[in-house]
């Protein structure tokens, strides 16, 4: 050896009790965080309410759970309030299993879930058959009871949000030593459960104040969305109101247009066999297809329901005006009557009253024929082209009105309107009727959509845009219709064929409806691989069932 000795090197030492609890901590802080982070990311209460529950047992090596929610009523000045009450929301154990289904009970200090919502106090029990005759709560046994459990350990932990006020209850049992043992008896329970650890109930404290405020959130996203889901069935009121005679047109397209997703969602080939729609996507169509009419409140409310070509305050002054002719010819017979009376011998008097009694004759059956032709041209059906002669005819016809200005039985409006070749509106009146999807889209672009709905304004402008760019209100074609309002297109035009009868048509038989949709497969109106997905889910049966 030479004369200098290396110096040995050290040993690995054992970590050190302070180092090991450092460690721990470091752990047990990541976990709280992956925890919170899980918490937050938890919109659906439901689900929620499980992961916090099932987080609290796996920090402390819970055998079994139990979670309560605080009820109060809201102040109103209508109903007497309740007094504030526990619900029994949930339940988990690794052990056993219980029929359960939620409940609630009085919120008082004779439980010790009610007692620790009541004081805001954490409850400890290393047996829970023993408690203290100091307390004033007790242990229900009747679960351990029916169910063949053991229940000794135990911890209730209030929820407190950041105002310090307690929304709810953890209530943990059975710490186990080893998380995988399970207790199926007494013997079992002795071996494995011990009294929950100062760190762990700590730790359990921590992740329920961070559950509280998880859970009023959750609480209030879903409040937020009721209230907007009450905003929009009252639009879609409020539209059918101003058109009675499409009442539940929106809903129907909006449950076959969800329901087309759904399908769509099961594809496994074709041109959509990739396509997947989330949770937050099947809102987004449904929100969508309810408010895709909404525009509707701007167009105006005489063109809206329109059923015939003349409006009825129209049809009425033509009604009036042939009787006021009518009782006009009358009266000028009349009169000539008696100037040949008055005038004429008895033998030319006779002759001329015969001649005056045919003239009326033919001039008020003309003026019949004219009724009846108004009346059967005012349908908004198609208008044979003879019709247009008669038409013109008519409208050539001059009357004196009571001042003696010569008028023409027919206004140069009225005739417009009976010239409609089919259906009841004309170019003007459909440009309105048309105009309603981007009062949609005004409507619809003023609100404040999160990210995930901020594509309700196109989808619902595009709703009437066609493959072939024939469409409106842009002419659109293929590629630059959003997929959901490609769905949406087919169910709108299904209902609209098939809708139960409306005073300016009949409804169509499903056949039928099926077969037009077909003709605008052929024409490339709309996407041929979802209408083939509407007719195999048989989508339009939806229709039928919703009326």
């Amino acid at each position: 050896m030479s004369g200098i000795e290396k110096p040995l090197l050290p040993r690995n030492p054992r970590p050190s009790r302070a180092a090991l609890s450092a460690n721990q901590a470091t752990r047990e802080l990541e976990e709280l965080n992956r925890i919170g982070i899980a918490l937050s990311e938890t919109r659906d209460v439901a689900l929620l309410l499980n992961l916090i529950l099932r987080k609290a047992r796996e920090i402390t090596a819970a055998d079994a759970g139990s979670l309560y929610l605080v009820e109060r009523d809201s102040e109103t000045a209508n109903r007497a309030l309740r007094p504030p009450r526990l619900r029994f929301k949930l339940i988990q154990n690794d052990s056993a299993q219980f029929p359960f289904s939620e409940h609630t009970l009085p919120l008082t200090e004779e439980s010790i879930a009610g007692y620790c919502a009541l004081h805001a106090e954490v409850i400890e029990l290393a047996d829970a058959y023993r408690i203290p005759k100091s307390r004033p709560f007790h242990f229900n046994s009747s679960f351990d009871q029916e169910a063949g459990y053991r229940t000794r350990s135990l911890i209730a932990l209030p929820m407190k949000n950041g105002k310090g006020e307690v929304l709810g209850v953890l209530q943990l049992i059975n710490c186990k030593r080893n998380p995988r043992a399970r207790l199926t008896g007494a013997p079992t329970v002795r071996r494995w459960v011990r009294a929950f650890p100062e760190r762990g109930a700590r730790l359990a404290l921590s992740l329920a104040s961070q559950a509280a405020v998880a859970y009023e959130n959750s609480r209030l996203y879903q409040d937020i969305e009721n209230l907007f889901d009450g905003f929009v069935n009252a639009a879609v009121k409020a539209i059918e109101q101003r058109d009675p005679t499409t009442s539940g047109h929106s809903h129907r397209v909006c449950e076959m247009t969800v329901a087309l997703a759904e399908a769509i969602d099961r594809e496994a080939r074709g041109p959509y066999g990739d396509l997947r729609f989330s949770r937050e996507q099947m809102k987004e169509i449904r929100y969508a297809s309810l408010l895709h009419d909404f525009g509707k409140v701007g167009v105006r409310e005489e063109v809206l329901v329109k059923a015939k070509k003349l409006y009825p305050l129209q049809f009425v002054r033509v009604l009036d005006r042939f009787d006021y002719i009518r009782r006009d010819i009358e009266a000028r017979v009349s009169q000539q009557k008696v100037e040949a009376l008055l005038s004429l011998s008895r033998k030319e008097a006779e002759k001329r009253l015969r001649i005056l009694d045919e003239e009326a004759r033919r001039l008020l059956g003309e003026l019949d024929r004219y009724g009846e032709f108004i009346a059967r041209a005012n349908e908004p059906t198609l208008l044979p082209t003879s019709d247009f002669d008669m038409l013109n005819e008519i409208a050539h016809k001059t009357y004196r009105d009571p001042r003696g200005t010569e008028r023409p039985y027919l206004s140069s409006e009225e005739v417009r309107f009976l010239s409609i070749p089919r259906g009841s509106l004309d170019a003007d009146e459909r440009r309105q009727i048309e105009s309603h999807v981007l009062h949609s889209f005004n409507f619809l672009a003023q609100i404040p959509w999160t990210e995930e709905f901020r594509g309700i304004p196109e989808i619902a402008r595009a709703h009437h845009e066609k493959l072939n760019g024939k469409g409106y209100p842009f002419g659109l074609n293929s590629n630059q219709i959003p997929i959901q309002a490609k769905m949406m297109t087919i169910c709108d035009i299904y209902d609209a064929l098939s809708a139960s009868d409306r005073p300016y048509k009949r409804a169509i038989p499903t056949d039928r409806a099926l077969d037009i949709l077909k003709l605008c497969v052929r024409d490339d109106e709309i996407d041929p691989e979802l209408f083939r997905v509407f007719l195999d889910a048989q989508v339009y049966r939806l229709a039928g069932k919703s009326s």
